[in-house]
């Protein structure tokens, strides 16, 4: 363990849950364990490395000159209902967060299939403004009764947390009864309690180039765009801050040009049709790549006595599932409703626990198939390392991340 200052005993008195995290999953744990009566303390870093403004980056957020963004922009339609019976779908819609009409990919192929939401039985999804979005959440459980706390989980020693107070810079030791993981993929508590297995070597790097004012259909289109490529696969999508450009691809075949501006132009350049949608952007105007995590991640055990891990500290996915926020706000709800159920009645934790990992046991092996069959309609770079790698008998990444 890296050594901290003398820790001090926190001032705000016991708490029966205290929530790592104040991204979607920990926001809405929070919620669900406030309403249910119990005294929570939402833990939130104040967006270190979650982009919130004047945040620093950490290689998770892109900047862009009037703030910071995060990818993991989407929300699909099917988190309407999930949203309704949270009590907060009128409060989401009256934030007027921009609409997705669906998805255009050149994927197996170099034509352009849409597939569109038009059908869909939840209606359209949404481009988040991750900043409002996550806030959004977070007040919602501060007005169910969750106090928050501006502070960055260091450690874990026994059932205490080591934290730094954001305001003060002071280590203060925290404990309760229940802690839930919300801290992504750093997953600081879960770690210490599971082993992390990851699914391949994919990263993220990617750009925001600011909207142009030139009213272009292409810059405010409502669909997100996927190309694959020889080495990966792109993407570009309209975000508040302007449009989104992200190039996917294995750490370890990754071209080191894509660091630089005029190396992720020039690769952006090679696409079809993702560079139409950057017509009157140029190498001058690329902003500095930044680079993140996107590999598959999950967590063995995801919960025991006394924890449980939500979100990305729990399961995470490859990007082109398009699922992770909404996962997020799934595994919230369920590990607050767990916990709840933990106090509620003690002699429920087994049964609670082995409930909330037969469900995320589901939702990994669905993400899965889903997520096998998909790389497999792409075979036109069969020698690609790759897509060697996803294709079926390929060989996964086995390993503690």
């Amino acid at each position: 363990m890296t050594a901290h200052r003398p820790v001090s005993e926190g001032p705000s008195g016991p708490v029966d849950v205290l929530v790592a995290g104040g991204g979607p999953a920990g926001a809405v744990a929070a919620l669900v364990v406030a309403r249910a009566g119990r005294r929570v303390e939402l833990l939130d870093d104040g967006g270190r490395g979650r982009g919130h403004r004047g945040a620093a980056a950490s290689g998770l957020a892109a900047g862009t000159g009037t703030g910071e963004v995060k990818i993991g922009e989407f929300l699909p339609p099917a988190a309407r209902p999930l949203l309704g019976e949270l009590g907060l779908l009128d409060g989401f819609l009256a934030a007027g967060h921009p609409i997705s009409t669906g998805t255009y990919a050149a994927w197996g192929s170099t034509a352009l299939f849409g597939r569109s939401h038009l059908f869909d039985p939840y209606g359209h999804g949404w481009h988040l403004d991750r900043l409002r979005f996550d806030a959004f959440l977070r007040e919602a459980a501060i007005a169910a009764g969750a106090r928050l706390r501006r502070a960055t989980v260091l450690d874990q020693r026994g059932d205490r947390l080591i934290v730094r107070e954001q305001t003060t810079g002071a280590v203060t030791e925290l404990s309760a009864r229940w802690t839930v993981d919300a801290t992504g993929r750093s997953c600081m508590i879960g770690r210490r309690h599971g082993h992390r297995r990851r699914q391949d070597r994919l990263v993220a790097a990617y750009v925001v180039f600011p909207s142009r004012p030139t009213g272009d259909p292409a810059d405010a289109e409502a669909r997100t765009v996927v190309e694959a490529a020889a080495h990966g696969w792109w993407y570009t999508t309209r975000i508040p801050a302007g449009r989104l450009v992200a190039h996917l691809t294995d750490a370890d075949i990754a071209d080191p040009s894509l660091r630089t501006p005029h190396g992720f132009w020039h690769a952006l350049s090679r696409t079809v049709h993702v560079r139409r949608r950057l017509a009157g952007h140029g190498p001058a105007a690329t902003p500095v790549p930044r680079w993140a995590p996107a590999h598959g991640l999950r967590l063995a055990p995801a919960a025991g006595p006394g924890w449980v891990a939500a979100g990305d500290a729990a399961l995470a996915f490859d990007p082109l599932s398009s699922q992770g926020i909404l996962m997020a706000l799934h595994t919230g709800a369920r590990a607050g409703q767990a916990v709840t159920s933990c106090l509620a009645d003690e002699g429920c934790t087994t049964a609670a626990l082995a409930d909330y990992t037969g469900f995320l046991d589901g939702i990994a092996a669905a993400y899965q198939r889903n997520h096998a069959n998909a790389y497999d309609q792409e075979r036109r770079w069969p020698r690609s390392p790759f897509w060697r790698r996803r294709r079926p008998g390929g060989t996964p990444l086995s390993g503690i991340a």
